[in-house]
Order: structure tokens, then C-alpha cells, then sequence
């Protein structure tokens, strides 16, 4: 009988993706996948260790399976990700249920591994982060008709408060025949959306063609004939050019959406955090953007309670936000985090105070967002299918607007049978939070 593996995938997308390789290289060796740990002989965790409450709940989850482990259940556990490439000794000594504890190379020889823990070994080992593999075959773990596409590892912006650069070590662009080999495979295999991801997607190519290339790449892959949607995130602002501006308003297949993470808008806040625009940037940028797509989404993110910001500084940010009227917007309170410039910094700010300065800013947003949707009632937009609701009688999907598993979804009434993935006309009669309710119509 085979032995049963199951695979928790923490964090982002982008450890999604290293996750989905070690999938395929689990089931390629004869092994067996199952998606409940419960189920399983072995347990695999990538970990996320970005900010406290990323590392609790991977914490929380370790602690779940050593109980299934101690009854039982659940034979052996292999740790890998962030959390332990960040806290390697901590993590090999402390959490003593693991039979294998190793870094984000490592994951490249998880078969190898994982014959180890059954042959009885505990093995510990961090193999040089600068070595992680950039591509590699993977099973597409998400809805079957989207995936992620990774275009790079690492990062080298260096913001004082994130820890990622000494996580996953310095930028390397994936080249870009590898990137092209494997959205053609995907396309190939029934994936019509591919969601662009790194953590700075507009750095792509600096690195090794000398000048971001992601212009370029994006209308290659706008030219794989069985997209539909190509999506793009994590787009520093200062490096969205106007080449960049173009190739989303031009192409058909590109949706008209940006995720660009600003984190804040105060001048001084922005120079400590080691970020490189300034609020007028910022404006115009956003002034660019809704002129020369009019009908742009742009998502962002944002930090409160960064060391040092003052209320003052903090009602800047509210006023920069209620005047931005982004479409889709995060708000997390800072994270103090070890290793990182701004946790030696002065005048860090209590708690309860970032807490409820985020917690204003997304009450605030939620304004802004009743009336973005509202706006929408009666138009005709273009939405994707992700399932059926039996409870409210109806599908559910996604707009152009709405990226996967972050933003809100579109609940769409029909007389027809639709299928998963599928492209259809909707007319949006209603709202709900961030929700819309739509009707199927003739496209």
C-alpha cells in the first residue's frame, strides 16, 4: 500500500507554487496524495514566517498535527518554508515532533527527505537559500482553470520592516523562456487565467537582461492563444513605467487591474521604511493610471503604527486614502520583526495603537467600497465561473476586478447550466459588502 502524504501549503502564492512542486515530485516517486493530514502517513508543512500572525498560525498548525502524531493518526512530519528558514536552529530544536526540519532548498530533494524520516532519521539541514531551485514541473493545486505564475525568487528592496530578503536571500529573475514554457504548459492543461506573481513583479529582468522586462514578458504571454485573463501583482510604484501603463491598457487578454503595494503615503514614513516614492509620486501615479485605463481596479496595501508615526502622520494616510479611493485595499498593523531595521528603531508604537489605526483605515475603506460596488449596479460585466452555491441557488465567480482568493466575488443567477471556468455576461442588480449579485444576460 502506498504511503499516504498530505501537503499544508501556509502564506502566499508564491509558496503555493514551491508547494505545488513538491506535490509533483511526491506522486511522481509512487507516493500517494491526500488532502486531509488526518489521512495521511506523513505531513508535509511550508511554513510562512512573514509577520507574527503568519508565524502563529504556522505555529498553531504544527502543534495540530504533533497531536494527530502522538495518537497515532499521523507518522512522521517534515517542517520546511519560511519559518524554518528563518529560525533554523530554533525551530530543529524546538519543535521535537518534526522527524525533518529544513530550509526552502532543500524542498528540491523532498523525496529524498521524506525516505529518510521513513527509513527513521531525523534529518535537519539548510542548504545555501541562493540555490533554490526557480522552475521546476508542478501539480496545479488551485482551481483548474487559474494557476499562479512565479517570475522570480527572492528580493532585493531591502524595506526596513520586511524581513523576505533574509528569508529567501537576494531578486533572481526566472529567464524568460522557462516563464513562456510553462504558461504554454499550462495553457495547455486547462488554465485560461494566469496570475503573475514575485515579490516585486516590475523588478523582473533587471537582474539578469539588465532593464525590467516585464513589459515584454506580459505581451508574450498575452500571445499564448488559450489565455483568457493575465493578471499582474505586487507592483512597486515607483517602477510602474509608462511602457508598463501601456501593455495593460493595450492588450485585450491583460485585465485592467493592479495591485501596488504603497504601504504608506507620509514622506518621512516612506524614507524610513526604505520605500522609494513620495506621495506626489504617489497622486500622479494614480492620476496616470485611472487616465490611461479608465476603467482600472488598483488594489493596496498599507501599514499602520510604523515606528515613529505620529497621529498626525497617521490622519495623512487617512486623507491620502479617502482621497486615492482605491478599489481593493488591505490595512495590517506593523509587525515587529526581528532582524529587520525598523524593530531597532525608535519610538515604536504601542500595540493597540496600530491595531486601531488599521482597523480605522478599513472602516474607512469600507465606504469607499460600498460605493465602488454600487456603482456597478446595473452595469454589464464580464465574470469567470468558480462554483455553484446550493444554498443561495446560484453560481459564484469573479470579475476582471477581483483577483483570486483576496478580493470579492460576484454571485451570478442563470437559467443555463454553466460550467467551471467558464466566461459569461453578468448584470450586476444588487450588492452585498463586498459582494455583487448579477444576473446572466447575452454578452
Amino acid at each position: 500500500m502506498a504511503i499516504r502524504v498530505g501537503l499544508v501549503s501556509l502564506g502566499c502564492s508564491k509558496n503555493l507554487v514551491d508547494s505545488e512542486r513538491m506535490l509533483y515530485k511526491l506522486r511522481k516517486h509512487g507516493y500517494k496524495l491526500v488532502t486531509e493530514p488526518g489521512e495521511a502517513d506523513v505531513a508535509v508543512v511550508n511554513t510562512c514566517g512573514f509577520i507574527q500572525s503568519a508565524k502563529e498560525e504556522a505555529i498553531e498548525t504544527i502543534m495540530e498535527l504533533a497531536a494527530l502524531k502522538a495518537d497515532g493518526t499521523l507518522k512522521k512530519i517534515i517542517l520546511t518554508g519560511c519559518l524554518t528558514e528563518r529560525y533554523k536552529e530554533e525551530a530543529a530544536e524546538l519543535i521535537e515532533e518534526a522527524d525533518a526540519v529544513v530550509g526552502i532548498t532543500d524542498q528540491r530533494d523532498i523525496v529524498d527527505i521524506l525516505d529518510k524520516v521513513l527509513a527513521g532519521e531525523r534529518y535537519v539541514n539548510f542548504a545555501p537559500k541562493m540555490e533554490a531551485a526557480l522552475t521546476g514541473k508542478r501539480i496545479i493545486s488551485t482551481l483548474p482553470f487559474f494557476a499562479y505564475l512565479k517570475i522570480a525568487e527572492g528580493c532585493s528592496n531591502c524595506c526596513s520592516y520586511c524581513a523576505i530578503p533574509q528569508i529567501r536571500g537576494r531578486y533572481r529573475s526566472v529567464p524568460m523562456e522557462d516563464i513562456l514554457n510553462e504558461a504554454r504548459w499550462m495553457a495547455d492543461n486547462g488554465v485560461t487565467e494566469i496570475v503573475v506573481i514575485a515579490q516585486d513583479t516590475t523588478r523582473y529582468g533587471e537582474d539578469i537582461y539588465g532593464e525590467s522586462r516585464l513589459p515584454e514578458l506580459l505581451r508574450k504571454l498575452c500571445a499564448i492563444e488559450k489565455l483568457h485573463w493575465v493578471r499582474v501583482l505586487y507592483c512597486y510604484p515607483e517602477k510602474i513605467t509608462d511602457e508598463l501603463i501601456s501593455v495593460i491598457a493595450e492588450e485585450e487578454k491583460m485585465v485592467p487591474y493592479l495591485d501596488i503595494p504603497i504601504q504608506h503615503c507620509d514622506d518621512d514614513i516612506l524614507k524610513a521604511m526604505n520605500r522609494r516614492s513620495t506621495e506626489a509620486q504617489l497622486r500622479e501615479l494614480m492620476k496616470k493610471l485611472r487616465q490611461r485605463i479608465p476603467d482600472i481596479t488598483i488594489r493596496t496595501t498599507l501599514i499602520t503604527g510604523f515606528p515613529g508615526e505620529t497621529k498626525e502622520q497617521f490622519n495623512r494616510l487617512g486623507d491620502f486614502v479617502q482621497d486615492m479611493q482605491f478599489d481593493r485595499l488591505g490595512c495590517f498593523a506593523y509587525s515587529e520583526e526581528e532582524g529587520t531595521k525598523a524593530a531597532l528603531m525608535e519610538d515604536q508604537v504601542e500595540e493597540s495603537v496600530r491595531q486601531h489605526r488599521a482597523e480605522i483605515i478599513m472602516q474607512q475603506q469600507t465606504d469607499v467600497s460600498r460605493a465602488k460596488n454600487e456603482a456597478k449596479v446595473g452595469k454589464r460585466l464580464e465574470a469567470v465561473i468558480e462554483g455553484y452555491d446550493k444554498y443561495a441557488g446560484c453560481y459564484f465567480g469573479r470579475t476582471k476586478a477581483d483577483a483570486p482568493d483576496i478580493d470579492g466575488k460576484i454571485f451570478i443567477k442563470s437559467t443555463n447550466r454553466l460550467k467551471l471556468g467558464q466566461y459569461i455576461t453578468a448584470e450586476v442588480f444588487d450588492i452585498m459588502d463586498y459582494d455583487l449579485l448579477a444576473e446572466e444576460v447575452e454578452a
